[in-house]
């Protein structure tokens, strides 16, 4: 299994800001908002990563990320020229998957819950494809999931004015190498972008579409706007500071999936001392 994060798109909704940094760039409480994201990969056993983003941002992220090979991982980097819509990225990232299977998270999509990272290993092997579904109280802003009796994708509908469920599908794509294919066959919609949903309907046509509810106590949070993003930093900070926890290292991440050892972490932890997220990392050494 290989890891796409796409870390595109403009980020109109932000503007000002965005103008001259990328929205996955930009801080969620302590951390770039890029850490989410990529440390829910990590925890889920994934090492090699691809991040999309645009030809003006690209080289902020490598300066971020590196080669990955400090926290046992691969990073590589690709660009996407103009936000063509989500589905682009299996076509983009082609080389980078190989014959592989993929999970692709969106970079401006935060998960929090011990069972995320369980959820995606249980797909490891996946003949097909699978999606999250998470409770919303809008769902017509949504891609949204119905499920049958037995939890199995009914019908997938990208925001429908009357939604026939409350469950939004969640920006997690779990998919076996038929997605590059699929995604090249597909037809731009009317917004002229080449949609994921379409190609999760795809499978669900060929019966090989899989869905899982997120449990209650996950937490899925979108931050494509002012106030997500408000809310997104004041939930983190109050979970870390209430719990002892932190959200979103990827240092950490590393170290619980065993990609690096004691050594390694407290290594990286040495620079970061003084903020208070390097002593977070070195009192996990002493576990």
């Amino acid at each position: 299994m290989k890891g796409i994060i796409l870390a595109g798109g403009s980020g109109t909704r932000l503007h000002p800001i965005t103008l001259g940094i990328s929205k996955q760039l930009m801080p969620i409480y302590n951390k770039p908002m890029i850490y989410y994201p990529l440390s829910t990969l990590i925890e889920s056993g994934i090492h090699e990563i691809m991040i999309i983003s645009a030809p003006d941002h690209l080289g902020a992220f490598e300066s971020l990320l590196g080669s990955g090979e400090q926290l046992g991982c691969k990073f590589v980097y690709a660009v996407q020229d103009r936000p063509n819509g989500l589905a682009e990225a299996f076509i983009v990232g082609e080389e980078f998957i190989g014959s592989d299977r993929v999970t692709l998270i969106l970079g401006d999509n935060i998960f929090y819950g011990s069972t995320i990272s369980d959820a995606i290993r249980r797909y490891n092997n996946i003949n097909g494809a699978a999606i999250f579904g998470y409770q919303v109280s809008d769902p017509e802003r949504y891609g949204v999931v119905e499920f049958d009796a037995n939890d199995n994708v009914k019908t997938l509908e990208e925001k429908p004015e009357k939604p026939k469920s409350h469950y939004a599908q969640t920006g997690i794509y779990i998919c076996d190498n038929n997605i590059i294919s699929i995604s090249k066959n597909l037809k731009p919609s009317a917004r002229g972008e080449l949609e994921v949903t379409d190609a999760m309907v795809e499978y669900l046509k060929k019966g090989k579409l899989k869905g899982a509810r997120l449990e209650k106590g996950t937490a899925w949070l979108d931050t494509g706007t002012f106030q997500s993003m408000n809310e997104a930093s004041q939930f983190v900070e109050v979970i870390e500071k209430r719990q002892g926890v932190m959200i979103g290292s990827i240092e950490e991440a590393a170290y619980r999936s065993g990609f690096i050892d004691t050594a390694q972490l407290k290594k990286l932890a040495k620079p970061l001392v003084k903020s208070g997220y390097g002593k977070y990392l070195m009192d996990i050494t002493k576990e």
